[in-house]
């Protein structure tokens, strides 16, 4: 089994996939429904994701796991079927991987648990522990190569999901955070606080991914790297900047935007370049090709907020977003 810093050191930068709601919205996947039992109820589809991200030219998938803990799988009344939905997530992945002719690797998605821990929530630090302990378990049953924790905002919650993670799985992990609002995650992490905590984790890598916009997850980014030179640094932005047509949420982030921002990233120096929310297999497409040098994208600036933050423009969508990646 390839590990990321073998792939690294073979092939330079690594490409991740783009989002699995978007591909499963497409798909006929409606909001509040749980993507985790297409899993069970409609593999083929979930397969078909997988194999067109990897045609695109991803090195890395991620898992349709992202809400796999009891406590979003609650939501759904299926908070006895951790073990089944994230195996379930991980053998599909495996079976896109398997089929090709390359080496790419599956990783588990985790995405944060939703809620919040003691003083400000009710959850403790070990249940937290023993919630991502349930969902690694399944994700290596089912063939995961490593175990990716995402779209996290607090650090406490990471080194508690990256201890149950572990107490229950040998797989290598890697951790983003997102990146919302001036640079900081939900819970007022910096770049630069983030890196000093995490270096400290013995991870394969760490980075952000969706966020608010380009232009603040490319900020955190930026500090990331400069905080940790040595550490293999992770971006997934979203496609653009979140807009409503009609009663659909859409990204406004073009093929072009994506690999404007992937070339920026990769002079940054960072590893490991995806995208989150709103990208689709044609971005990713288009991104291998500007990572191969087979095309040149236009000089575009990273989408930013285009009005303050305190009004309810761009980042109102931000609660249904943390609730499911599109």
């Amino acid at each position: 089994m390839a590990t990321i810093a073998e792939l690294l050191e073979e092939r330079g930068t690594l490409l991740v996939d783009g989002a699995m709601g978007t591909e499963l919205f497409a798909r006929g996947l409606t909001a509040g429904d749980p993507p985790e039992m297409w899993n069970i109820n409609l593999p083929h589809d979930i397969v078909d994701v997988h194999k067109g991200y990897i045609k695109a030219g991803s090195d890395i998938i991620l898992t349709n796991s992202f809400g796999g803990t009891a406590y979003r799988l609650k939501l759904h009344n299926l908070q006895d079927r951790v073990f089944e939905l994230n195996e379930a997530a991980a053998a599909r992945a495996r079976e896109a991987v398997d089929a090709s002719d390359r080496t790419v690797l599956v990783a588990g998605s985790m995405g944060p648990s939703g809620e919040l821990l003691e003083p400000l929530g009710t959850m403790t630090p070990d249940a937290c522990a023993e919630a991502f302990a349930a969902q690694a378990a399944g994700l290596e049953a089912g063939g995961a190569d490593l175990l990716w924790i995402e779209t996290m905002s607090s650090l406490e919650e990471v080194e508690a999901a990256v201890r149950g993670a572990r107490s229950a799985s040998s797989l290598p992990i890697v951790v983003t955070m997102s990146y919302d609002t001036n640079g900081r995650t939900m819970m007022g992490v910096t770049g630069t606080e983030a890196a000093e905590r995490l270096s400290a984790l013995d991870l394969a890598a760490f980075g952000a991914n969706c966020g608010n916009n380009v232009a603040e997850t490319e900020q955190a980014v930026a500090e990331l790297r400069a905080a940790a030179p040595g550490a293999a640094i992770i971006v997934k932005a979203n496609a653009g900047i979140p807009e409503f047509k009609g009663d659909k949420l859409v990204y406004n982030g073009t093929p072009e935007v994506m690999g404007a921002h992937l070339l920026r990233m990769k002079e940054l120096g960072i590893d490991i370049i995806g995208g989150c929310c709103g990208t689709a297999t044609h971005h990713v497409a288009y991104m291998r090709e500007v990572l191969d040098g087979a095309i040149t994208p236009p000089d575009i600036a990273a989408p930013g907020p285009s009005r303050s933050d305190d009004d309810d423009g761009p980042s109102a969508p931000r609660t249904q977003r943390r609730r499911r990646r599109r």
